[in-house]
Order: structure tokens, then sequence, then C-alpha cells
């Protein structure tokens, strides 16, 4: 799957600024077709960007409905969400016959899966915790291993979901209706072509008389639209043959397996899935291999085509995949400039309101503008740095464990507040200290930098990667600055989570002492027997005291309300 890593491209190694140097590069894009406009022309090249399909609504919502009413009478165990849009999508149209609290609690009480970070996110702001999360690619085959591997030979026992989006994934239904004891699908929104064609007409005619040097694809979708004008114009077959002599570049497999499909090897895919690594690295290879493409220097990349069966074919082993970006990579999230970058770091900061969704949209961040393979927050409290958020899914470790000042690489970071960069054999680094069951503990390199605030250690960031990785000075100081800008943000909303705590106990533990004294009055008990009658009943009903103690209050309050009537 992985194929070979495009790392030199014929420039020996060195890789010179990343620049399309003029190429007319062709996106797709429909949904954020502004922003990758401006990325080719921040890397010197022409945009063409031609919308190639939209959004719209299912004629009936009867799916999701009747999916929201089953979900509230308890009857699903496992929730697939394939789509940020998607989670949205649902609520609204949930919305419009449900309660959303009832909805959001009904669905906190099942087991979730998310393929990839943008559904975990809105499912992370609407506070539903998710239990998979499948890693890049995150294709439904890395999202279908994820869930095997949380949950076994439980999964037999399930009744699962998916919440589709575009169009069916039959592969993924196929596996899931085999492995689960009962499958549901709820879509929620479709594709379809834009209701202008001419752009996609006009694009496919330039494409053809070779005014199109780079085409690149980041949906299935995008592809199966471009050759259905082909078609309806009747050249599918000179369009395949075209961009065959044109760089084609894909955002990962399930797009490369649709290229196949079409008889279309991509030149190669990104080194993450996403549209800013895609254009960064197009902007550093694609000169060169045009001019081999041109020269009839590089091999035959041709796939065949699907059967009359119209089986897709698997995506070829040759694809190849681009090292992990270099120095040369912008540095910001999609090639934003620097201002959008403070401005995104900030906005999502400013719109959290408590500890870990703060310190979750930071991780999220983090991840989108340096390369890694893992992510962890720690944060400062008294002498022990707490693991407070992480990149991949670890809930039995989240607020559980935690280093001393001083203690392994992290805890070294915390003490000298200095940044540390081990670009290999992380492990055998005399600083390091392992923590049972963590995957990332045989991880290959490094990079931790402290959080500061008010000239203090708040808190460490450590990113981690499997294979050796040498992280440029830009990517150090890129990761120190965000230490720097998040450090005040961490400590104003520990402290109000602190708070928040505290008043919660004070709370409580004045209900409690009123709950304790209606028990003696009313049953003629001492203090300490009333409240281990309390402690009682929360054991038996698996109840907190404040719920115990609520109950008992509520009592005597309707109680008096009678007796006063």
């Amino acid at each position: 799957m992985k194929g070979h890593d495009l790392d030199k491209a014929g420039n020996g190694g060195n890789v010179a600024h990343a620049s399309f140097n003029g190429l007319r590069v062709l996106s797709l894009e429909s949904r954020r077709a502004k922003e990758v406009e401006k990325l080719i022309r921040t890397y010197g090249g022409e945009p063409i960007v031609v919308p190639s399909m939209r959004e719209v609504g299912l004629e009936s919502n009867e799916h999701v409905l009747e999916f929201a009413g089953k979900l509230l009478e308890g009857n699903y165990d496992l929730i697939l969400f394939m789509t940020g849009v998607g989670v949205r999508a649902m609520l609204e149209i949930v919305q419009t016959r449900y309660d959303r609290d009832e909805f959001l609690a009904a669905l906190r009480k099942v087991k979730i899966a998310a393929r990839g970070a943008k559904p975990s996110s809105v499912l992370r702001d609407l506070k539903v915790a998710v239990d998979v999360t499948s890693e890049e690619p995150s294709t439904w085959r890395e999202l279908l291993q994820a869930i095997e591997g949380t949950f076994g030979d439980s999964l037999g026992e399930m009744r699962v979901v998916v919440q589709e989006y575009g169009a069916s994934n039959p592969e993924l239904l196929a596996e899931l209706s085999s492995r689960t004891r009962e499958l549901t699908k709820v879509p929620v929104y479709q594709w379809a072509l834009p209701e202008d064609l001419q752009p996609l007409r006009e694009c496919v005619l330039g494409i053809l008389n070779g005014m199109v040097d780079v085409v690149l694809f980041m949906t299935a979708v995008q592809i199966i639209h471009l050759f259905r004008v082909a078609e309806q114009m009747g050249v599918h077959e000179q369009l395949r043959e075209t961009l065959r002599k044109t760089v084609v570049l894909s955002i990962g497999p399930t797009t490369s397996e649709e290229l196949a499909h079409y008889g279309i090897e991509p030149d190669f895919e990104p080194s993450r899935p996403k549209m800013g690594f895609l254009v960064n690295e197009a902007a550093q290879y694609c000169s060169s291999l045009l001019e081999k493409k041109r020269n009839g220097e590089m091999g035959p990349v041709v796939s065949q085509p699907a059967g009359v069966d119209g089986a897709k074919q698997v995506r070829p082993a040759g694809v190849r995949r681009v090292a992990e970006s270099t120095s040369t990579m912008a540095g910001f999230r999609d090639g934003l400039a620097e201002m959008d970058f403070l401005h995104e770091i900030s906005s999502r900061m400013a719109a959290a309101d408590s500890l870990h969704l703060v310190l979750d949209r930071i991780v999220d961040f983090i991840a989108s503008v340096i390369p890694c393979d893992s992510c962890f927050l720690y944060v400062l409290e008294g002498e022990n740095l707490m693991l407070r958020a992480s990149k991949n899914p670890h809930a039995d470790l989240i607020d559980h464990i935690g280093v001393q000042v001083g203690q392994g690489v992290t805890g070294w970071v915390a003490k000298h507040r200095q940044p540390v960069a081990i670009a290999s054999a992380a492990s055998s680094d005399p600083r390091f200290k392992a923590f049972k069951n963590i995957p990332e503990d045989h991880f290959e390199a490094m990079l931790c930098t402290p959080i500061l605030c008010a000239g203090r250690v708040v808190g460490v960031i450590n990113l981690q990667h499997r294979m050796s990785y040498r992280h440029t000075n830009e990517q150090v100081r890129l990761l120190s600055t965000l230490g720097f800008l998040v450090g005040a943000e961490i400590e104003r909303a520990r402290l109000e989570t602190e708070n928040t705590q505290l008043t919660s106990r004070l709370e409580t533990r004045k209900a409690v002492d009123r709950a304790k004294s209606v028990l003696q009055r009313d049953l003629s008990l001492n203090e300490e027997d009333a409240y281990q009658m309390m402690q009682k009943e929360s054991r038996q009903r698996r109840k907190s005291m404040r719920e115990i103690a609520d109950a008992i209050l509520l009592a005597e309050d309707l109680r008096r309300t009678r007796s006063a009537n």
C-alpha cells in the first residue's frame, strides 16, 4: 500500500524552495475553492479552480428521524460517523422533531467511532466522547481496523449504525454486515453535479487542449463527476489518455483507487492526506515530474480500468508517496499566512470553555501544522505533569498517568524549560522513561517543548514519530511559539476548571448536610447513621451522594408544599 517515497524527484536529494514556477494547476475543489486557489497562487502556480460537486439534501429525512427515534429508545450499540459535515447535518435534521439535548444525551450512552479528525472534533465540541478514531489516511479500511482492534469479538453482538455521506460505501457495508449483529445505514446528504455544468465542460476541453499542467484530486467524487461530464461530451477516452500525460496527484488511497478504476495511476500522494500538504508537496516536485513525463523518461504508470462488471481494482502498490514535508513547508496549516495562523489558534482557544476542550483544540491544531504520529499535551499540577490530551485515542490514559518534573524527556523539558528534539532511537536517550501499554514508547523520534505562562512552566507539548524524523529549526521554533501562545489560556482554563470543581464540591457538601438533617429529624438518627444510610443508598442505586441528597431534599420540599396547601 505504501509504495516508495518520492523524496528526490530528480533533484539529487536536495529539495528546492517549493514553487510551481508558473505551472497551470487545476483543482476541482468545491467547499474550499477559495482556500486552494490562494494556496496554489502562494506557491507560484496559476490556479484553475472549477467546482465539480454540490451538497444536496435528501428527498426525505425519514432515515435520519427514524434513526433518532430508535436511538432514544436504546436500540443501538455503536455509531460510525464518517464526516464532520454529516454530524452537523444529522443534528439539524433531528432537531426538527426531537429535543437536541435528549438526542445528544442518547449519543453519549452508546459507543462512537469517527473516521478521522473532522468528525471527532465536531463530536468533542458537542461533548460526545469518541471511543474509536481511525488513523491517517482514514479510509474505511483504517476505520474498520480500529473498530475491530477496540471491540474484538464483542463486535459480533453489536447493533451498528453508519452515517453515510455523499454515497454508500459498499465495501465498508459488506465488511461490517459480516462482522456485526445488525447494520443500519443512515444517509444524511448526497453529492450532485453542479447546477451549471459549463465550467466543467470547459475544464475537460482545457485538459484535452493542453491548457493544464497539474491536476489535484482531493476526493473520489471529483474524479467521478469529471469523467461523467466527459462521457456526456463523448470524450472520456481522450480525457483518460491526456491525463496519463499530465501530472496527476491524489490526496490519498481512496482517491487513488477511484483513479485506478478509470485506468489512471497518480504520480504520488502527499505525506499526509491534507490539502495543505498536497499543494505544498506538489509545488516541490511537479516541475521535475512534468518535465520527465513530457520527455518520455517516466515508465508506464497506467493501470487497467475496471472490467465489464464495474468492480473497482485495489489501489496499485506502486503509487508513490512523498517523504514527510521538508523545511520548505510554509509552517502554517494549509499554507496560511502568519496573521491567519494567529487568528486560527486564538479562535480555537476562545471558542472553548473548559480545560479538556481547550487542550483537545490545541492538540488538533498542532497536529495540523506539524507532521506527527502522536501528540501528547501534559499540564503541570503541583510537581507532576499529568497527561490531559492526546491526538491518538487513549481514553484509559488521559487524566490517569503523569510524570514528575525532571523525570523522562518530558519532565526534563519542564525542569530546564528548553525544547528537546530527538531524530531517532528516542527510547535510547538517557532521559527517556517508558510507560506501560503506550504504543508511542516504541516510536523513533520526538520533539518536546515547554508551555510557559508568565515566565513559568505550566505544561509540555510532546510530538512523536514512528520512524526516524529530523525536525527542522522552523518546526522547533513553531512548536515553541505555540507553547508561548497557549500557556496563558491553558492556565486560565485549568484554574477555571478547578474553581468549578471546588464550587461543585461545596454545593454537594451543603446539599448532603441538609439531607442528613432531614433524615436525622424524620428517622431519629444521629449524624453518622444518617450519612451511612445515604452512602448505602448511593452504592445500591449507583447514584452519586449529590443525587441522593437532591432526592431527599426534593421529597422534603414536596412535603412542605402539600402541608402549606
